[in-house]
């Protein structure tokens, strides 16, 4: 039996981590060494570096679409002109946010909210971090609602175990290819890593 793939990875953040790795584990690879999660800008420095590397074994680079671009594309060929052959750059289409409300039924049960309260079509939403905010404030859960909800006056945008909630929720209850089949951007993610892990057992 072969070993699994080792899929290196560069995120933004610690949600992004988790969702990395549950993606490279969920299409059968192994995820090696997540570098980044200390935003957008840090990525973009670095990205060559990460490039480089690609041209010996797998990468992931994943990167939310924000406002900078209307779609993907665009932004891919702004960040990388000539990706190496075993780099997997893709774009969340706008935030990671919007392919864990993807799995609607899942999320629901989570959070403790009623399952119309999930938008159909997550990924055209404009800011899926504030929308994922606002669905918390329904929750029944009062932990929930304090975790992810920000306090009144702190002048913050999520409230302070926003990441930690949503790690826990990929970790436990997300489902990926369930995930795939409402948000276009994480299903040409999925079929990226498989390609990629199929290029690299060869």
């Amino acid at each position: 039996m072969k070993d699994p793939v080792i899929i290196s990875a560069a995120v933004e953040g610690i949600v992004d981590e988790a969702v990395a790795r549950k993606l490279i584990v969920s299409v059968s690879g192994h995820p090696g060494t997540i570098y980044g999660k200390s935003g957008k800008e840090f990525l973009r420095r670095h990205i060559n570096a990460y490039n480089h590397a690609a041209r010996h074994s797998p990468w992931i680079i994943l990167v939310d679409l924000n406002h900078e671009a209307e779609c993907a594309p665009p932004l891919c060929k702004v960040w990388i002109s000539d990706p190496a052959p075993y780099l997997c750059f893709r774009v969340a289409v706008r935030e990671v946010e919007s392919w864990l409300m993807a799995d609607a039924e899942s999320l629901h049960a989570f959070l403790g909210v009623a399952r119309s309260r999930i938008p159909a079509n997550p990924e055209n939403l404009m800011e899926p971090k504030t929308e994922m905010v606002n669905i918390a404030r329904q929750s029944k859960r009062r932990e929930i609602r304090e975790d992810m909800v920000p306090r009144e006056g702190s002048g913050r945008s999520v409230g302070p175990a926003y990441a930690s909630r949503l790690i826990e929720y990929v970790e436990t209850g997300w489902r990926p290819q369930v995930a795939a089949k409402n948000a276009d951007s994480l299903r040409r993610t999925m079929v990226c890593l498989k390609r990629l892990i199929k290029k690299a057992a060869k």
